[in-house]
């Protein structure tokens, strides 16, 4: 992770802003960064989102009141992979539901595999995410362009981006989790038990399943000195009986000086 790499070059944008804006008036923009290449071959670059004043947008888990965010990058060229960072998120609660995601502008790094080390990379994006205000809408954006950067400097704004992720176990000084799962009327009830420092107070965590067909309700949370515990269905479109590996659920525990994502459970 790029914690403190913040070295000043010159942010490039590479197409002209994807504008939506429908009848209501819920405007957003998106650019398409060009970053830098490192050793292995690998782009980073970045997608900035843009939003009007009052309006948010979400991260990868928008909690029951919001609308995930969905990629497609059909038409690219030269394009094995992306992977997409997320900053620390903002928590929002409006009319008594919880969200989570960001507001006025956030930098969505990327990390591009190109088929061929060394070649450009032609960039077709279609996003389909949700912004909010008094409602929420879904927008769609379409994006493209060419990464072609030659150096191997970081763009400034994108290592910030890359830098506001949540700590790591290691570096949060987290002890591990354990979980329990037990059938519930639904599906199934976890209660996991996070060995981690505060991250200051009130802290809310995120559970996601590490399966995308398996929803989990926002987890009831208390702490006793550093443990937090963390209780919450998960539910599978109405099939009671599913499997969960426990070593792909993620953690995200969003405090008021800072959030750790943490990886995986054992049996507790």
């Amino acid at each position: 992770m790029i914690k403190h790499l913040l070295q000043a070059t010159a942010l490039f944008a590479l197409v002209s802003p994807a504008l939506a804006e429908d009848s209501i008036g819920t405007p957003v923009t998106a650019q398409l960064i060009d970053g830098w290449q490192q050793a292995d071959g690998t782009r980073i670059s970045a997608i900035q989102l843009t939003l009007a004043p009052g309006w948010k947008t979400y991260w990868r888990a928008p909690g029951d009141a919001g609308i995930p965010p969905e990629f497609s990058w059909k038409g690219s060229r030269n394009l094995r992979g992306v992977s997409v960072s997320w900053p620390t998120p903002k928590v929002f609660e409006q009319n008594g539901m919880r969200s989570v995601g960001y507001s006025d502008q956030v930098m969505l790094p990327l990390a591009i595999a190109p088929k061929q080390a060394g070649a450009p990379v032609e960039i077709k994006l279609h996003m389909d995410i949700g912004v909010c205000k008094d409602i929420c809408v879904p927008e769609t954006l379409s994006l493209s362009g060419t990464l072609d950067a030659q150096g191997s400097i970081p763009v400034a704004n994108i290592a910030a981006a890359l830098a506001e992720q949540p700590y790591t176990a290691s570096e949060s000084g987290s002890k591990g989790v354990t979980c329990a799962l037990s059938p519930s009327e639904d599906g199934l009830k976890i209660t996991a038990k996070l060995a981690l420092p505060s991250t200051g107070g009130p802290e809310h965590v995120v559970i996601e399943a590490g399966r995308p067909d398996i929803w989990v309700s926002e987890p009831v949370t208390s702490r006793s000195g550093n443990i937090l515990t963390a209780e919450a269905e998960m539910v599978s479109g109405g099939t009671v009986g599913f499997a969960i590996d426990r070593s792909a659920i993620r953690f995200t525990v969003i405090g008021s000086s800072h959030a750790v994502d943490l990886r995986g459970c054992t049996p507790g």
